[in-house]
């Protein structure tokens, strides 16, 4: 359905800008402009001609769809646009994570307020560390957003975006809740970002098992591979006194024990987990297929990394680094679930 664009009672005054319109930063973008807000994409030239050949059509798996004319989404691929934001939301990938904060200090007005949405931990901090002065929050999206070969931006997966607590946010509060995209502001959002990052382990597992996530979550080999990476993250926060935030239904280690469950008492116990659009994948995945450099060293990594720095060895995380760098090098294909159970215990045993 295409809705008119107007203003969403008791918006915040200025321009949003979209910084890394990819899968998550479209949507984002495309259901706050839907919404009456005024938002401006930045990214590359592949959205801008998706978006001018497809317009931007966004679904969700609750049935919801929103449609705009190419011709009515502001994009652009200067930096030099971000002189009028008042809001910048970074959608970039990690690795990107310093260069947009260049730009941002090169390009935006100081006062603008800069929001990380973008998967690991660590981003807000980058932000922080080259725009000194200016407020940067950290921020999370739970949900996935799959570029659907109709054209359309699909997300596939519930849940509600969190961000830091802030005066500087709450006057957007309203745009986003009118965008369907309501705002969880948390105090004490470390925990959150590495609660998520556990859950987000399984990005690579998605990746490597080329299947759909609902499927591979089915399949018990996929689910006790991602256990083992869970436990040795769970491990490593231990030791170095982070206590992972509940960001699903159940904690950290409860969600690792119902990982392990046979198929079918995990399919009645987990029945709210397996409730996931059956088109729903990871980005991971999505970035394999379009033959990008994905997130594992950000995500898997950032175990790995925080092990070493405490002198720790993570050998299943590290092991699923390298399969899924091989993948991007096409040196590795889809694995089946017993067999990347059997290679991630295999690490394991070897420590």
């Amino acid at each position: 359905m295409d809705i008119p664009l107007a203003p969403p009672p008791g918006a915040a005054a200025g321009t949003v800008a979209v910084f890394g319109a990819g899968s998550i930063g479209a949507y984002l973008g495309g259901a706050l402009l839907g919404a009456g807000t005024d938002v401006t994409l930045l990214g590359r030239t592949r959205m801008r001609r998706r978006i001018a050949e497809h317009g931007l059509h966004l679904t969700d798996l609750h049935g919801r769809a929103l449609r705009l004319d190419g011709a009515r989404v502001p994009y652009a691929e200067d930096a030099a646009v971000l002189a009028e934001a008042a809001l910048i939301l970074v959608t970039v990938k990690s690795a990107d994570t310093a260069a947009a904060a260049e730009a941002i200090r090169m390009h935006a007005r100081p006062d603008a307020l800069v929001l990380s949405l973008q998967n690991g931990v660590g981003n807000a901090d980058t932000l922080r560390r080259i725009l000194p002065g200016r407020a940067v929050l950290a921020g999370m999206v739970p949900f996935n957003v799959v570029q659907m070969p109709d054209g359309r931006l699909h997300r596939g997966t519930a849940g509600e975006l969190m961000a830091e607590a802030s005066p500087a946010l709450r006057p957007w509060l309203a745009a986003f809740a009118a965008a369907h995209l309501p705002i969880t502001e948390c105090t004490d959002f470390a925990s959150i970002q590495w609660g998520k990052l556990l859950i987000n382990l399984n990005n690579s597992v998605n990746a490597l098992s080329g299947v759909p996530l609902v499927q591979q979550l089915r399949q018990r080999g996929y689910r006790r591979a991602l256990a083992l990476m869970v436990d040795e993250g769970r491990a490593v926060l231990a030791r170095a006194g982070i206590r992972p935030a509940k960001v699903v239904s159940v904690g950290p280690a409860a969600f690792s024990l119902i990982l392990r469950l046979p198929d079918a008492l995990f399919t009645r116990v987990a029945a709210s987990m397996l409730k996931i659009d059956p088109e729903a994948r990871s980005s991971m995945w999505e970035d394999l297929q379009a033959g990008r450099k994905t997130e594992v060293h950000y995500l898997n990594g950032a175990i790995t990394a925080l092990a070493a720095s405490l002198g720790m060895d993570a050998p299943v995380n590290r092991r699923m680094t390298e399969l899924v760098t091989a993948a991007e090098e096409s040196k590795q294909g889809v694995l089946g679930a017993d067999e990347m159970f059997r290679i991630l215990s295999s690490a394991l045993c070897s420590k």
